[in-house]
This record gives structure tokens, C-alpha cells and sequence, in this order.
């Protein structure tokens, strides 16, 4: 019988192991017994969820899990028609890539529930290290070294558990050898039978092929990864306005206060979603009408971001740079570069002082000389005295304030041009300031007893709908402080630009893969906003459901065509 010696060399493998430590097998055959069958089925229930598991959380269904794969059909036959000796290796290999692919599955998970979309093998490693820094700012350095000990023990148990099981599921069809090739050739057999046939169980296909088509997916974006600094680096070569002299440049601003301001996570879904548009819409038809009042009118549009649950500074770089900057590669290749940016076109005018007020800037910040800003006052800078709301440095009302008190208040003063970065509204949106009488700001210290009635982080995020809801009390802090800012220290020569950088996290999304925010200029000026009348955008801060939307990276050239010529 052909399949005796292959029998009886695996059998010879296993006694040295059979008596187990201490002999307990001996000892305890039923109980050893038992446990052998248990490690079997755990080991064979595991490489099945591996190897059926979906990468997104929504997907993950019981009727997921009805189905046949391919993959392990072939891993199957390809182990059993080995000898002994490599097949002991390639079990090993096997299980360590089953391990490294459920670990990209996890991974997938993880960026879908933050950055609604997956991990990029190629550009994603470098964000690990602004994960922890949300963490630690945002639950403290405990938090901080736990979430690391968690992740890491996962990435390590996973890939033992799956090198293991591999190995444990190979040596016991070995040892049953034909029993195992016959089950693998059926069940072959019924896989391409269904497939053929489409069969579907429970509304899903059941004979799958995913894995590969996973793999292959993911081989081919590291591929793309691979070239895609050369493509960016030809995109990045073309500009329009390179050429163009600087007393031509932004002619239509020419004596004005510009101010790109940036709301944190201030996605469509705000103004969309039905729960949230019945709040939002009154804060902005509020806004609007107080304006109106001081004189000023708006108009409002769509961008589509980059990005969408973090990743802010490409959604930054993409606006100001005209560039759709959609990786860290970009970025850096876009700020260690030449390209002009819309903040560096007011700079070389000479006609503007070019500030930043980024309170979300906590450490060194080399990229920020690239933007053209001729000073930057990041969270340390601008006298704020107060606490922290989780991850938020600086309460909105004040970083504008200190705005105020530092430059556009100032008298005799060249007019300016300023990036400011709205930092309450972001995740984790818990615990959030509220808004005070302005002259009661002073140092911030006012912020301490508002952060102690503040909801608890740990407790709100136990719910979605409860995320949802401190998400929506965040953007209407964030929208107030702005347009209370502008009601009461705007003039004549006031241009504001606000918008969102991004939608927020797709556990306020509910998994929307839409990635529209609103952008709104206001003026006093009527002839500022005569320049964009062609643009089509809505009147009032609140864009209409069928307003244009724009790639966000199409803004910058449109904004300075209107207002060069």
C-alpha cells in the first residue's frame, strides 16, 4: 500500500512527543485524548476564520463564513503531495503567511474604522507613530503603553497561533494521509462545480477565491506605491501660475485680510445626516442671518478630500498646493520640493504678512517653512494657559482670540494673510469646550471647570450614537467661535475662506464612503464675492445638496484665476 511508509515515517515523527510533559499522556489517556481533538478543531477553526474573515468589521456576517475557499483546497493538496521533511517547512512558511495575511486583514479593519479605507503596506507604516501620540494625548501615557503591549501581543499571537495551527492540521492529515487526499479532491471537486454554476448560499457565492484576489490586489498597490513618487513628481512640475509675475498675482485681494480657515472633521455628513442636519442647519442659518446683520454675505460649495476620518496635513497640502496629495510619500516629497502653494503666492506678493495659527502643533514642525508663512504659532504660542480637551490643545474660541491679540489686531499693520487650524472638533470629540464671553477668555484657565463638567471619552465612545452626538456638538463649537469671531471683529477687508478638512470616522459616517466637506467664502465686500459668480456655489454658509462639488486639489488654480485677474 503506497501509503504505508509515509504512514509509519509520520507515526515514527510523533512518539517522541506523545507522552507529553511529565508523561501526562500516559497517565491521563482520555484526557489526552480529548485534548488532542480539541487542539485539532480549535486549529482548524482558526485557519477557517483566517481564511474567511472579511477585512471590514461590516462585512463580518454569519453568512460570511458560509462559504468554500479555494486557498486552503490548494494549500491542502500542495502540503500532502510534499515529502515529510519540506513539508514540515512548508507548513511552517504556510502558517507564518496565513498569520501575516490576518494580520493585514486586522489592519484592514482598524484604517476602515478610522480612515475608511485600507492599510497601505507602502505608505501607512509611518502612521503607527501619530496612532500612539493620539492615544497618549488623548488617554494618557498609560493608555498610551497598554494599547502598544495590546497591539503587539496580537501581532505576536497571531502569527504563533497560525504557524501552530498550520502545523498541527498538516500533521494530522499526514498521518491520514488518503482519507485526506480523497476529502481534498471531493471538496475540489465541489468547488469548481459551484463556481461554475455561481451557487449561492444565504445570498453569498459559495465557492470563494478572495484570498487570492486579496493578495493580488495588495500586489498590485505596492506596485503602484512603487512609482507613484515619479508620477507625483511630474504632477507636481506643472503649474500655472509658476511663470506668472507677482504684481499680477492675487490682484483681486490686494489691501484684504485672507483667511484659510480649516474646521476639523467637518465632513458633508454633518449637514447630511438626518440626525445631525436639523442642529447644523440652525447653526448655519443662524450664522448666516447674524452675518448678514454685520454685512456680510457667503457663498458655499463642496470640496471632495483625500482623505477621510484623519490625515488632516494631506488634506492641507492638497488644498494649498493644487496637488491631490493622498499618501505621507507625497507629503514629504511635496514639502522637501519647490511647488508653490496658495499660502507662498501671498507670500511672494510681497503684499501680505503671512501668519499660521496651527494649535494643533505640539512639537517641531520643519514642513512648516514650506507653506510660506512668515511666522507660525503653534500650541505653545499663543498664551493658552488652559487644559487640554482630550487631543485638542487649544479650545477654537481662543486660538482665534489669540489670532486677535497677536496679529490682526495689531495697528498699523500690512494686511494678512492667515492659515488657521480649528482644532476642537476633533476625534475623540469628548470632553468639549463650550463657548464664553470673549472678554472673559484671558489665559485660558476659564477652560478648567468647563473640561471637569465635560463628558468622559471612555464612556461615550461605549456608544455610537453618543460618538455621533458630541460629534455634532463639536463642529457647532467650532462653527460658532468662527462666525462669532468674524461678527465681532471683522471689517471691509475681511475675507474669510473656512472649510473641513475631512470627513469624521466612519463610526459617525455609519461606513458612508463619501468624502465631500462644505467651503465657504465670506465678505463684506460685494466685489470680492462678484469674482467667484460664476462658480455656482450656494448663498449663505450652508452649501445645497446639488452645489458643485470639487476635488479638493482644483481649488487652489480656481481660486487664483478668480481673484489674478
Amino acid at each position: 500500500m503506497e501509503t504505508g511508509p509515509e504512514t509509519g515515517a509520520d507515526s515514527r515523527e510523533a512518539k517522541p512527543g506523545r507522552s507529553g510533559w511529565f508523561g501526562w499522556r500516559d497517565r491521563f489517556p482520555r484526557v489526552a485524548r480529548g485534548t488532542t481533538l480539541a487542539t485539532t478543531v480549535l486549529a482548524a477553526l482558526f485557519v477557517f476564520v483566517a481564511l474567511l474573515v472579511p477585512n471590514r468589521l461590516d462585512w463580518i456576517t454569519p453568512q460570511s463564513f458560509l462559504r468554500l475557499p479555494v486557498e486552503g483546497i490548494l494549500l491542502t493538496g500542495l502540503l500532502l503531495a510534499l515529502p515529510p521533511r519540506p513539508r514540515r517547512i512548508a507548513a511552517v512558511v504556510v502558517g507564518a503567511f496565513l498569520g501575516l495575511f490576518t494580520v493585514v486583514k486586522l489592519l484592514d479593519m482598524g484604517f476602515r474604522q478610522t480612515l475608511a479605507r485600507p492599510f497601505d503596506l507602502v505608505f501607512d507604516w509611518i502612521l503607527f507613530d501619530d496612532a500612539a501620540d493620539f492615544v497618549r494625548e488623548s488617554y494618557g501615557r498609560w493608555g498610551e503603553i497598554l494599547a502598544i503591549v495590546a497591539v503587539v501581543a496580537l501581532f505576536i499571537g497571531v502569527l504563533v497561533l497560525s504557524t501552530l495551527a498550520v502545523v498541527r492540521l498538516t500533521k494530522v492529515a499526514a498521518r491520514h494521509r488518503a482519507v485526506a487526499a480523497r476529502t481534498t479532491l471531493v471538496l475540489g471537486t465541489v468547488w469548481i462545480v459551484c463556481f461554475t454554476t455561481g451557487v449561492q448560499v444565504a445570498g453569498v457565492t459559495f465557492a470563494t477565491k478572495g484570498n487570492i484576489q486579496f493578495v493580488a490586489n495588495r500586489v498590485q498597490q505596492v506596485r503602484d506605491g512603487l512609482v507613484d513618487a515619479k508620477v507625483f513628481e511630474k504632477q507636481a512640475a506643472v503649474d500655472a501660475f509658476a511663470g506668472t509675475p507677482k504684481d499680477q498675482l492675487l490682484t483681486g485681494l490686494r489691501g484684504k485680510d485672507v483667511l484659510f480657515t480649516f474646521i476639523e472633521s467637518y465632513g458633508r455628513v454633518a449637514i447630511d445626516d438626518p440626525a445631525m442636519a436639523p442642529y447644523l442647519d440652525a447653526t448655519l442659518k443662524e450664522g448666516t442671518s447674524k452675518l448678514a446683520t454685520a454685512g456680510f454675505q457667503a457663498r458655499s460649495g463642496w470640496l471632495r478630500s483625500p482623505v477621510a476620518g484623519a490625515g488632516s496635513w494631506l488634506a492641507h497640502s492638497t488644498f494649498l498646493s493644487g496637488l491631490w496629495v493622498k499618501n505621507q510619500q507625497r507629503y514629504r516629497s511635496l514639502t522637501t520640493g519647490d511647488r508653490a502653494t496658495l499660502t507662498s503666492y501671498f507670500q511672494k506678493t510681497g503684499a501680505w504678512r503671512t501668519v499660521g495659527i496651527v494649535p494643533g502643533v505640539r512639537k517641531t514642525w520643519p514642513e512648516g517653512s514650506y507653506f510660506g508663512l512668515d511666522h507660525i504659532y503653534d500650541s505653545t504660542h499663543l498664551g493658552y494657559q488652559g487644559p487640554y480637551f482630550s487631543w485638542t490643545p487649544v479650545p477654537d474660541q481662543f486660538s482665534l482670540e489669540a489670532f486677535e491679540r497677536l496679529e490682526h489686531g495689531k495697528e498699523d499693520r500690512d494686511p494678512i494673510m492667515a492659515e488657521i487650524i480649528l482644532a476642537s472638533s476633533h476625534n475623540p470629540w469628548s470632553p468639549i469646550a463650550r463657548m464664553i464671553d470673549w472678554d472673559e477668555l484671558g489665559d485660558g484657565s476659564v477652560f478648567e471647570q468647563i473640561k471637569k463638567q465635560g463628558t468622559d471619552p471612555k464612556e461615550v465612545w461605549q456608544s455610537a450614537e453618543r460618538v455621533r452626538t458630541e460629534y455634532r456638538k463639536a463642529v457647532e463649537y467650532s462653527l460658532h467661535s468662527l462666525t462669532e469671531w468674524l461678527e465681532r471683529y471683522g471689517d471691509d477687508d475681511t475675507v474669510l475662506v473656512f472649510l473641513g478638512d475631512h470627513q469624521p470616522v466612519p463610526t459617525v459616517t455609519k461606513g458612508s464612503s463619501n468624502r465631500d466637506v462644505p467651503i465657504t467664502i465670506v465678505a463684506r465686500d460685494p466685489k470680492v464675492l462678484d469674482r467667484i459668480s460664476d462658480w455656482g456655489w450656494t448663498q449663505g454658509l450652508k452649501p445645497a445638496d446639488d452645489a458643485p462639488v470639487w476635488q479638493m486639489d482644483k481649488f487652489r488654480d480656481r481660486f487664483m484665476t478668480a481673484y489674478s485677474k
